[in-house]
């Protein structure tokens, strides 16, 4: 014989104050866990999304990021004679090399100056990202001394909006566009001509050349290619996954961080539901008592007090997702710490997010309730009853 669910629910529902109250200490520390997870995954997507699936880009071989590649012209020569590159209708290659820099700009908020990404591109560029529009203005002339800049550059810093000009490269450069391009890491990029910037900064070579494949499968024979060739000294990646391990040093370090933070607040959380369980056993010795009197195992017992507090633990895993979940509105910016430049991204919330939540939330709760309820089990009928 089995207690029935509604005994369970009945008793929050009596000690609802508690209940409430405990569930609260729940959402909060389930809020921080799963803002910290959101934070992480925010980035990831957004630096996942930077990179296409089908462009293939390469750098020197010992370089970890764009600014630490140098690639020189006759390389790049080299690399764009490869039969993998797709063309466009009008039979141009797609391909780009570019050259990448980073300049200091200050912030319209606070006024303090950090590092921005700036990136030297052929105007087929547009071609081979198409998640890439113009949201305002036109794409600079090749040749000139015009620039289009990402919507969260011309939104944060001094400077930066249409029609406004930037100082760098011992040049004056006009902004004359602004990149829609939606949750990627172009959003915080400035474009120019790759010509005209590499002589700004009195660069020779490139950085890396980016190039779209005609085939996605054609990725393994283009990259052993290139690697085995004597002239080149190279790596070949896929250009969604070199921006996803661009994410990994970073998330990583917020994530182990979250974790410190939310195994300390939960402490606190366990402790609230502990003493919570605690109390409701003590108020309930008749009740027990007279439970294990009509029949009811220990086992049912300790299944009933559990439930309590697994419902406890569900109520404010539910209560701090719902909470985390208006976290995805907010647009953060922080330094990646790859490239030294700042990148602007929001909150993800994704389904493995939820359901680590609500594990973690229900198991505060199971370790919260599980000592009250082994009390409860283990209480002696007669010692119980006598209590009344």
């Amino acid at each position: 014989m089995k207690i029935p669910l509604s005994y369970s629910f009945r008793n929050l529902w009596t000690r609802r104050l508690t209940t409430v109250l405990t569930a609260s200490g729940m959402s909060l520390v389930v809020f921080v866990f799963a803002a910290v997870l959101m934070l992480a995954e925010g980035l990831r997507q957004t630096l996942v999304a930077t990179g296409s699936y089908d462009n293939a880009l390469v750098l020197r071989s010992s370089a970890d990021t764009e600014i630490q590649s140098i690639i020189d012209r006759d390389q790049a020569a080299i690399i764009e004679s490869q039969p993998e590159i797709a063309l466009n209708p009008q039979g141009q290659p797609l391909v780009s090399p570019e050259v990448v820099v980073l300049i200091n700009l200050p912030k319209r908020t606070t006024g303090q100056r950090t590092n921005v990404t700036i990136r030297g591109v052929r105007p087929i560029s547009l071609e081979m990202r198409p998640e890439i529009k113009m949201g305002a203005g036109r794409f600079f002339r090749p040749g000139s001394t015009e620039i289009v800049v990402g919507e969260n550059v011309a939104r944060r810093f001094v400077g930066s909006g249409l029609g406004q000009s930037l100082h760098f490269g011992m040049r004056t450069w006009t902004i004359v566009g602004i990149l829609a391009a939606g949750n990627t890491g172009f959003s915080s990029e400035i474009w120019g001509d790759v010509d005209q910037l590499m002589q700004g900064f009195r660069r020779p070579v490139y950085s890396d050349v980016v190039l779209k494949l005609r085939n996605p499968g054609d990725f393994t024979e283009l990259r052993q290619r290139l690697e085995s060739d004597p002239r080149l000294t190279v790596q070949v990646k896929r250009e969604v996954m070199f921006y996803e391990e661009q994410s990994e040093r970073l998330a990583e370090f917020i994530r182990i961080l979250g974790m410190v933070l939310t195994s300390i607040f939960s402490v606190g959380a366990v402790l609230s539901a502990m003493i919570t369980m605690y109390a409701a056993v003590a108020a309930r010795t008749v009740e027990i008592g007279t439970l294990r009197a009509l029949g009811f195992s220990r086992g049912n017992i300790l299944t009933a007090i559990l439930i309590e507090s697994l419902l406890i633990g569900l109520i404010g895993g539910l209560g701090g997702l719902g909470a985390a979940s208006f976290l995805q509105f907010i647009n953060i910016s922080t330094t990646n710490w790859q490239t030294f430049s700042e990148i602007a991204f929001n909150f993800a919330l994704s389904q493995g997010i939820i359901f680590k939540s609500l594990v973690f939330a229900l198991g505060m709760g199971l370790i919260g309730g599980l000592l009250p309820a082994l009390r409860a089990a283990r209480m002696n009928i007669v010692n119980a009853l006598r209590a009344a």
